[in-house]
């Protein structure tokens, strides 16, 4: 199945531009009459006939639409530091959208080696692995943000809040204590890990330390093993 996204859609009316467009008319060589899959991104799954073609459009006529298409009992928010090399970041990205996430955060830290990203890019990159695969639910992603400003905004929406962190001590398994179906953000920070402040300051806002197992893990990689412990947990 090939999965087309686009928020263009008006009264049973959808219509795929740019890019969507070409992918559908010249690489899969769709024709009026032809049946497609689309999504807006916001739970909505649409089938319906293509009923117009341009150089840059793609007009299809909705047919069916579900709504809430799969969608999960737990709110996902993970705050990581971009990694240096912003190809890893794009993987976490990939792969935490096609576990499942629903909010993610690029923070910026006291010892982040990259503080600059391109969120166009970046959403482009969410985009495409909602795609291929097969969800109905765009994760927001946001603006990039200095630590010390995200972690004075207001938590309560979440049961759950861990900053994952090397300090055997202070730290217990992000499985300890979660209950399934809660609300969570978790935080990750940079390859030289957070700072002791940052720490401090997550603490004070009630946050809990927690640990990913016992390997020293790179951002990317424990982005995506946090993405999957609570998607696991929620099964």
């Amino acid at each position: 199945m090939q999965l087309f996204f686009t928020q263009n859609i008006h009264n049973n009316i959808a219509i795929l531009e740019e890019e969507e467009a070409r992918h559908a008319t010249q690489v899969l060589r769709k024709r009026i009459g032809d049946t497609l899959t689309l999504t807006d991104g916001v739970g909505n799954w649409y089938e319906g006939s293509i009923v117009d073609l341009t150089k840059k459009t793609c007009v299809v006529s909705i047919n069916s639409v579900k709504e809430a298409y799969n969608k999960r009992s737990f709110y996902l928010h993970i705050a990581i530091a971009p990694t240096k090399n912003i190809d890893r970041f794009e993987w976490f990205l990939e792969k935490a959208t096609e576990i499942g996430i629903d909010e993610i955060t690029p923070l910026v830290c006291q010892r982040s080696e990259r503080t600059v990203i391109k969120p166009e890019r970046l959403r482009g990159v969410i985009a495409s692995a909602m795609k291929q695969s097969l969800k109905a639910y765009l994760p927001k992603m946001n603006e990039s943000i200095d630590f010390q400003r995200f972690i004075k905004h207001d938590f309560s929406f979440y049961k759950q809040k861990s900053i994952a962190y090397c300090n055997d001590d202070q730290t217990r398994p992000l499985s300890m204590g979660y209950e399934k179906g809660a609300s969570s953000v978790i935080l990750i920070g940079p390859e030289g890990d957070f700072s002791e402040a940052e720490v401090k300051l997550a603490f004070e806002q009630n946050f809990v330390g927690a640990s990913l197992g016992m390997s020293r893990l790179r951002t990317e990689t424990a982005g995506v093993v946090a993405c999957h412990t609570l998607n696991f947990l929620n099964q």
